[in-house]
């Protein structure tokens, strides 16, 4: 019978220019156990492996296939284990993905006070990729901003949610009410990188603008507070906490675009 504890050994003595002792030394055994571990495997096997003399053995034609077929034995061992590990975790965990953040605040906490004995897990996900995953149940709950007809998703509104641009008090557009995407379209402007599909909207819609894109909340914070560039904000009280008035962004907000945000799941 195979033991994977013996396959590992073997696998690792048979590697390019590795012998028993060197083996043995980066699996911490004594030589004489690798030895034995060595017969175990050739027995198991049923087939000679090695090539022996005097204080010397190497692996023969069939060892070499033998070691190919060890390998593929431990990866589909660690893969069956993974498996199961995430078969465990998505039976304790309600995964969540969504094509922007702001829904997540809100569904969140009410899915952990409803379901306290499991894990909530989120991450923002490309909106193309969001169905396909529910369905094929790598996430319970999924969010889009349009809808989706696959009938075997059952559909919920969550959210409208609204695209801000706050400018400069000295901007020529700062005593607009509102904005649209083409009388900002050629302007450069800052963005932050967590805004979900917000971002490759705006790219979409303003192909002629350049974005400069932060990852860093505290770099985007002062970006906003020393330039003089447009920057976006998925909610109004973002642009009230960032941008303070009597510095460089006017607290004057044109909504440039809105959306209504779906929750997808499962029927069954």
């Amino acid at each position: 019978m195979l033991n994977f504890s013996e396959l590992e050994q073997f696998v690792t003595f048979c590697r390019a220019g590795v012998t028993l002792s060197g083996a043995a030394q980066t699996l911490h055994i004594s030589q004489p156990t690798l030895t034995r571990t060595m017969k175990h495997v050739e027995a198991a096997f049923g087939v000679p492996l090695f090539r022996r003399s005097k204080n010397k053995i190497e692996l023969n034609e069939t060892g070499l296939q033998a070691v190919q077929q060890a390998k593929n034995l431990l990866s589909a061992a660690a893969g069956a284990v993974q498996q199961v590990h995430s078969y465990h975790a998505r039976l304790h965990t309600i995964a969540v993905e969504s094509c922007a953040p702001a829904p997540l605040w809100s569904l969140l906490p009410v899915l952990s006070a409803s379901f306290p004995e499991r894990t909530v897990s989120s991450r923002l996900s490309p909106p193309a990729s969001i169905a396909g995953r529910v369905l094929s149940g790598r996430c319970e709950i999924g969010i889009l901003p349009y809808p989706e007809e696959d009938r075997a998703l059952a559909c919920l509104p969550v959210v409208r949610e609204r695209l801000f641009v706050c400018v400069p008090p000295n901007h020529p557009l700062a005593e607009r009410g509102s904005l649209t995407f083409a009388e900002l379209n050629g302007l450069t402007c800052l963005l932050r990188s967590e805004i979900g599909f917000w971002i490759e909207l705006c790219r979409r819609c303003m192909p002629v603008s350049k974005f400069l894109i932060q990852t860093d909340e505290f770099a985007f914070r002062e970006l906003v507070r020393e330039s003089a560039l447009p920057c976006f904000f998925d909610q109004p009280f973002h642009c009230q906490n960032r941008c303070a008035a009597g510095q460089n962004c006017h607290p004057h907000y044109g909504c440039t675009g809105q959306c209504g945000l779906l929750l997808y799941l499962p029927k069954s």
